[in-house]
């Protein structure tokens, strides 16, 4: 094998940490312990760039830091980026010491395509795992650091916050989208994954601290002081009793539970992300689908992905486009510009071309506005849940979807998106979109939700593969529509009787539990499906840190008002 070394090194013994010392590591008379920081990479050069900004972000000393970073088997220009950025910052750390391989060709020789673990795969990780690991043992480091080239830490604290911990083997929580995260709280007696009642709390910060648990990846830091450290191992022969798979990860999780080193995985800071694993049936295209949309979820989120401008030369963005539409709309109050940014981010990402649409602002709504756009309420209307009548903000909300309606039909529009501005989006979207797009070719349809809230229990039928008749649902985060579908719901004068437009919808389309409102609309006749599973859901619900809701902050219609308004009328 033909290797490229570049080691910048001091020639100095790495000191070790005494455990002597107080556990604040943050005042100056105590020098943080050094860590080694491993990093094994194959075709990831599509998260790369993302992943080196953010390593060099953490505010750990880099004078107690090393790296070692091995890749091969690479398709991409995952060597390129490493090359270039050990270039410019390597020197700020005690050592980084990378291997890469340019002749090792694509694929082991087992492998059916670059995802496939096959077991030449396994075996190499194996052997590079328990490599870093003995190189960490002769540099005399207090804790190794095994790091994925795709986990983005974007809490530049976490490094600090897990030392400070004294914990033998740790984890930080890393956000993905559904629920996948980088722990388990069960392991089946074949050592696999098992799911349990105490995963979602701790995956949605229900519960909030550090938790033992069987399974830690993708991050993890070990100590390297304790006597008992010198049995962990990635290697299955080594293990006394295994008969496990050859997997480096859950060998390495059953050999420290073995030898009484618990594993935790810590979700009291929101420390990162990481992407879903690839099927070995996936490509690197969709690979890079997936890195775009773990992107938008940590936009939606406030907390973008930062980037180097040393590496931004590595990162491409598809043409934009409308994805097989006349026109997308997407729905933003003037005032929220941090969502404007963001969702204008987000469409970048994906190659999206979008048009802004300047939604009508509850806030700002009285009743001189209702007699412009001659809007009557809909008689002893009440919200079902909050027993009140209609909020402006609801009254901003329907107008802004109503004017969208009327626009598709000025200008002839047969198949438009409409987007709501606080939305994330799934990964794979690009592919899940078009596919649905397809899909409705073989339907006769009005409207296909792409985002909703489900009300009912019960199964929906499906209609394709992907797409569902839809019961009971609120919101409108997202929902393609026909020309034919916008002019049934002008058709049905909704502004003389008006609701809320995520009531309207299951009206029109005869799926809504209350008689006395469907019957001000007698023609629901609305060709409504949805995508099964569903692309786009909200960036914060009800009660979450950041949750806002621009239709529940505004003023209720008064009775007492709205009546004096009628009988000015």
């Amino acid at each position: 094998m033909q290797s490229s070394i570049i080691a910048i090194l001091a020639l100095l013994a790495l000191p070790t940490f005494s455990s002597c010392f107080s556990n604040d590591f943050h005042n100056n008379s105590i020098k943080w312990p050094t860590i080694g920081i491993s990093v094994l990479v194959r075709n990831k050069a599509h998260a790369l760039p993302y992943f080196f900004t953010c390593l060099h972000q953490l505010d750990y000393p880099k004078d107690r830091i090393y790296l070692w970073i091995y890749s091969d088997y690479n398709e991409d220009q995952s060597i390129d980026i490493i090359e270039k950025w050990v270039e410019n910052y390597a020197l700020e750390y005690t050592g980084v010491y990378v291997t890469t391989n340019r002749s090792s060709g694509h694929l082991h020789q087992d492998e059916k395509g670059p995802t496939h673990w096959s077991s030449m795969h396994f075996r190499h990780v194996i052997r590079l795992r328990e490599e870093a690991l003995e190189f960490a043992r002769k540099m005399w480091a207090d804790y190794l650091f095994m790091l994925d080239a795709d986990a983005f830490l974007t809490d530049p604290s976490t490094l600090k916050a897990l030392v400070s911990k004294r914990l033998p083997i740790v984890a930080p929580m890393l956000l993905s989208d559904g629920f996948y995260s980088n722990f388990w709280c069960g392991m089946t007696e074949n050592y696999y994954y098992k799911r349990t009642k105490d995963y979602t709390p701790i995956l949605n910060r229900e519960k909030v601290g550090c938790f033992h648990v069987p399974m830690v990846h993708t991050a993890v830091l070990m100590s390297l002081r304790e006597i008992v450290s010198d049995k962990l191992t990635y290697v299955p022969s080594k293990i006394v009793g295994y008969d496990g798979p050859e997997d480096d990860i859950i060998a390495f999780a059953v050999n420290a539970k073995n030898n009484g080193l618990n594993l935790t995985i810590c979700n009291d800071v929101k420390y990162g992300f990481v992407p879903v694993p690839l099927e070995d049936s996936s490509d690197l295209k969709h690979d890079y689908e997936d890195i775009i949309n773990l992107k938008l979820r940590a936009i939606s989120r406030a907390t973008p992905l930062p980037l180097d401008s040393l590496l931004e030369e590595y990162v491409s963005y598809p043409i934009m486009w409308k994805f097989g539409c006349d026109q997308i709309y997407v729905i933003n109050l003037e005032r929220r510009v941090e969502r404007r940014k963001l969702m204008e981010a987000s469409f970048k990402e994906l190659g999206m071309d979008v048009q802004l649409f300047k939604a009508f602002d509850g806030r700002i709504l009285d009743m001189d506005d209702l007699r412009e756009y001659s809007i009557t309420l809909m008689p002893n209307y009440e919200d079902p849940y909050h027993n009140r009548p209609m909020k402006a903000g609801e009254i901003g909300c329907f107008m802004s979807h109503y004017y969208i309606w009327r626009e598709i039909i000025e200008k002839g529009h047969k198949t438009t998106l409409v987007l709501e501005d606080d939305i994330h989006f799934q990964p794979y979207f690009r592919h899940s979109f078009l596919q649905l797009m397809e899909e409705i070719k073989e339907l006769d349809w009005d409207l296909v939700y792409i985002g909703r809230k489900i009300l009912l229990d019960g199964d929906e039928e499906y209609a394709t593969p992907h797409i569902t008749k839809p019961l009971y649902s609120y919101w409108t985060l997202g929902y393609l529509l026909s020309l034919r579908g916008a002019s049934k719901l002008l058709d049905a004068d909704p502004l003389s009787k008006m609701l809320p437009v995520d009531e309207f919808l299951p009206i029109m389309f005869d799926h809504h539990p209350n008689a006395t409102w469907k019957a001000h609309f007698p023609n629901r006749n609305l060709l409504a499906y949805s995508a099964a599973p569903l692309l786009v859901h909200p960036t914060h619900y009800t009660g979450q840190e950041g949750y806002i809701s621009d239709t529940e902050d505004s003023t209720v219609i008064q009775s007492e008002n709205y009546r004096n308004f009628k009988n000015e009328l």
